[in-house]
């Protein structure tokens, strides 16, 4: 493996990073139609901070932060990937590009299963997002990162 960098997404990685959403483990069973088709643009590369994790030539993970309102829109890790610290490398570099920017926190709306894994990364539990059917027919956990 080569070593790890974060470098700025490009419209050239549109189809991948779609992929990578559409093809994560955590979104099978009721939680497929959310990711169902999902497309991950140029124009959204272009619009928002969009980061990704790179061993060499291939693209381990991505997040996606939008500045205004501050929320940490996407966040996703290949599946062959979890488990080695790429999601940890992501959540700081954005945390550090939130606060390069100015924000003073940043909202997540979680992916149930995903919750705890922001909560070790110092989010805090501050409500719960309704569902917002046809495509997300679940409750999902509203978090906050405070940027000190």
């Amino acid at each position: 493996m080569q070593p790890m960098t974060i470098r700025r997404a490009t419209a050239q990685d549109a189809a991948h990073l779609s992929s990578m959403v559409q093809g994560s483990g955590a979104y099978r069973g009721m939680y497929a139609p959310m990711v169902a088709g999902y497309q991950v643009t140029p124009e959204y590369i272009r619009r928002h901070e969009v980061f990704a994790a790179v061993d060499g030539a291939r693209l381990l993970g991505f997040y996606a932060l939008i500045l205004h309102p501050a929320e940490l829109d996407l966040a996703f890790v290949a599946d062959e990937a979890q488990g080695v610290g790429i999601g940890r490398l992501l959540l700081d570099h954005m945390l550090d590009q939130a606060r390069a920017a100015g924000l003073t926190e940043v909202r997540v709306v979680s992916h149930p299963p995903a919750e705890r894994f922001y909560r070790r990364m110092g989010a805090e539990r501050v409500g719960t997002a309704p569902p917002a059917p046809p495509k997300v027919t679940w409750e999902r956990p509203e978090l906050r990162f405070a940027l000190t």
